[in-house]
């Protein structure tokens, strides 16, 4: 299985490629990140994301597209995934939210504005 040779945590992707496979604006992505939305990319001058990080952002870019939660709500839920998850429970949660997202059309998903 080619799948179990990839590296998942290999930072690979800019914010560009990651809009894309999301079918969203590049700068509402930015703005996302610029919000600390994304994970941490300390010291690197090109920030690049993960496989792994992907899950986070496309669930970020949910919440905030579908669910229409604000950035402090994210970072709350964003919070408590961190703290009170384990990777593999965290990991199983977002693959979840990652079906559920390959179920919404693309009228379900709107770019907005999150204060």
């Amino acid at each position: 299985m080619i799948l179990a040779l990839l590296d998942n945590d290999k930072l690979i992707l800019p914010i560009s490629s990651i809009a894309e496979l999301l079918n969203a604006k590049v700068r509402t992505l930015k703005m996302y990140e610029d919000k600390g939305l994304f994970p941490k990319k300390n010291g690197q001058l090109k920030k690049l994301y993960s496989i792994n990080d992907i899950k986070l952002i496309s669930f970020v870019y949910y919440l905030a597209s579908v669910k229409k939660v604000n950035a402090n709500g994210i970072r709350y839920i964003l919070d408590i995934l961190e703290n009170n998850m384990d990777e593999n429970n965290r990991q199983e949660f977002l693959d979840i939210v990652e079906a559920k997202m390959e179920s919404l059309s693309g009228i379900d998903v709107k770019d907005v504005e999150i204060i």
